[in-house]
């Protein structure tokens, strides 16, 4: 992939054009390297969201934006994946950077984007594998609408999305505000990523990200 622009960052959120070409700058290329993935990965192809159910009129009513609090938890019982949030920002080259190999079954939250639970896209990037080993997102491609999404907070809150779509999304030729803006405007929303599609051995790197979008629906243990 040619490179991208580097988006300008200022104030605790991006939004428009700077925003999706970061996020079209995604660093997740996976952890095969030149001896390719481990472990299989679930099945990415193509838009695997609900058949017939149209954009923002999923199976449960959207609760209002919460008050702006920090994540530090993030669980989908459905997928099993239980993994601490560490916060992440840009590496050198202007993409959000991913949680270390080290700590492969964390899950990085971008700290100068949305707080989940408020208004608009809270970005959660995870990596599907390391060189020799499935990682925390290893699962994501096998979300349905409906899968519960649960973030706890640093309020004590623990806030409760619902996916509405599953998508996955070549890295050459796509259009990022459809991807990546908010779906529906005024919502708080989220956006799980990553790789995904065929893995490509000379690049070292897959060809698609797997996009999960979800959307808040409740909240429970408010101080």
């Amino acid at each position: 992939m040619s490179p991208l622009p580097r988006p300008a960052v200022t104030g605790r959120a991006l939004t428009g054009l700077a925003w999706a070409v970061l996020l079209l700058a995604l660093s997740l290329r996976g952890g095969g390297g030149a001896d390719g993935p481990a472990g299989d990965v679930p099945p990415a192809h193509g838009d695997i969201a609900a058949v017939g159910r149209p954009l923002g009129t999923g199976p449960s009513p959207a609760r209002a934006p919460l008050p702006p609090a920090t994540p530090h938890r993030l669980d989908i019982p459905a997928l099993g994946i239980a993994a601490p949030v560490v916060p992440r920002d840009l590496d050198r080259t202007g993409a959000v950077a991913a949680p270390p190999y080290e700590s492969a079954h964390s899950v990085g939250w971008f700290e100068r984007g949305t707080r989940p639970g408020a208004r608009g896209p809270a970005l959660f990037v995870g990596h599907v594998d390391t060189a020799t080993r499935p990682a925390v997102f290893h699962p994501l491609g096998s979300a349905r609408p409906g899968t519960k999404v649960r973030v706890g907070r640093s309020d004590g809150s623990v806030a409760e999305f619902t996916v509405e779509d599953v998508r996955v999304v070549p890295r050459e030729g796509f259009d990022a505000h459809e991807v990546y803006g908010p779906r529906v405007p005024g919502r708080a929303e989220l956006r799980l990523i990553t790789c995904g599609g065929g893995y490509d051995r000379a690049a070292g790197a897959y060809t698609a990200n797997v996009v999960v979008s979800a959307y808040l629906t409740g909240v429970t243990n408010l101080p």
